[in-house]
């Protein structure tokens, strides 16, 4: 790109061949501009499926594939591609990641019957990959947050939680002898298969949040599969959709949300306090950038409600890999201001957040 091609390099002097000649060519159809003709540099992709299918192929070659998925979201963006999206001949070329899958559940409705099925694969390859990457630690963190959250007075030696113990105890500190003689043990409970706590997410399904709605889906299935660990799923936009009774196939869930329309997050949080029956026991999960278009006073009454009945709320403004998020800072401010801080977290940080909210521990905010 900083090169460039064509008569004199641009101005640097220096015409590309060979590899870098085809690496040029197919960054300058995508970022060259408009108007050259065709097979120089800025002829751009037009309509055509073709075109389009031997670009994709030549990208491949020519960039590894986090490359790969920018340039794609870029084509889809600048060049207005979504369309050929349709096409299954194009879902077979390209290369599936997160905005893709959001690209296409924004596009589902849309779909000839020809192109469902290759969706659904495509989505399910990228789910499939999601939950190899996050399952395992997510399960294991939660397991033991789950464990030390039932504490006992009376452990056996190996339940005993030492650094809790130690703290408990600090008064019996003996300085000759540089030990603390423990009067009162504290331990974490055994596990069992009982539920031990209640997690709703609560998922914005706004354009905006795509990225955060294929997270969080993965993540709903993963907790789901836990049995201690009671999960609801809820989505919305101006509507209300309980997704619940699908958590055992994340795709599904995905392909039953709408992504668009407007956000009322009154409604949504109304909806999920009237599922709560053991505050003390359960988390909410709003995953929102806070844009709200229902009844903002109401919403923060909600919120405030939930948190003096015990729940522990926890707002996050992104669940994705995505970056800084835009968000409603206003709102953001509010919430933080009862107590439930809003900050954006990456798929990676989840489990320790989750963690932390089960244990009522503070939670783990990134830094900004």
């Amino acid at each position: 790109m900083v090169l460039g091609g064509g008569p004199g390099g641009e101005g640097t002097g220096h015409t590309p061949a060979g590899r870098d000649a085809g690496m040029d060519r197919v960054l300058g159809a995508l970022y060259g501009g408009n108007g050259a003709a065709a097979g120089e540099r800025g002829a751009g992709l037009g309509a055509s499926a073709p075109q389009v299918a031997r670009w994709l192929g030549d990208i491949r070659r020519y960039f590894p594939s986090s490359v790969v998925q920018v340039m794609q979201r870029d084509a889809i963006g600048r060049l207005g591609l979504s369309t050929l999206l349709l096409e299954p001949e194009m879902l077979e070329a390209v290369e599936a990641d997160v905005h893709l899958v959001g690209t296409l559940l924004s596009l589902h409705k849309a779909m000839p019957e020809t192109t469902r099925e290759t969706a659904r694969a495509v989505v399910r390859k990228v789910v499939a990959e999601l939950e190899a990457r996050l399952a395992t630690r997510t399960r294991a963190t939660l397991t033991g947050a789950l464990d030390r959250s039932a504490r006992v007075g009376r452990p056996r030696h190996r339940d005993i939680d030492w650094d809790r113990t130690i703290r408990a105890n600090l008064r019996h500190y003996l300085p000759e002898h540089g030990t603390v003689v423990p009067e009162r043990l504290v331990g974490y409970g055994r596990a069992d298969r009982s539920v031990k706590k209640d997690v709703v997410l609560c998922i914005d399904q706004s354009g905006s949040m795509a990225a955060s709605v294929v997270y969080a889906s993965v993540f709903g299935a993963v907790l789901a599969s836990m049995r201690s660990i009671a999960t609801r799923l809820v989505v919305f936009d101006t509507a209300v959709v309980d997704l619940t009774d699908q958590l055992s196939d994340p795709v599904d869930v995905l392909f039953g949300t709408q992504l668009g329309g407007g956000t009322d997050i009154n409604r949504a949080l109304a909806y999920c306090a009237s599922r709560i029956t053991r505050p003390a026991d359960t988390v909410v999960v709003l995953v929102s950038d806070l844009y709200e278009g229902g009844i903002r006073a109401e919403m923060l009454k909600r919120v405030a409600a939930m948190k003096a009945s015990g729940v522990q709320f926890v707002a996050l403004l992104a669940l994705s890999d995505e970056g800084a998020p835009a968000y409603d800072r206003e709102h953001a401010a509010a919430l933080a201001a009862l107590g439930a801080p809003a900050f954006a977290c990456t798929p990676d940080h989840f489990p320790d957040v989750m963690a932390a909210a089960i244990e009522k521990r503070p939670l783990p905010i990134p830094e900004a």
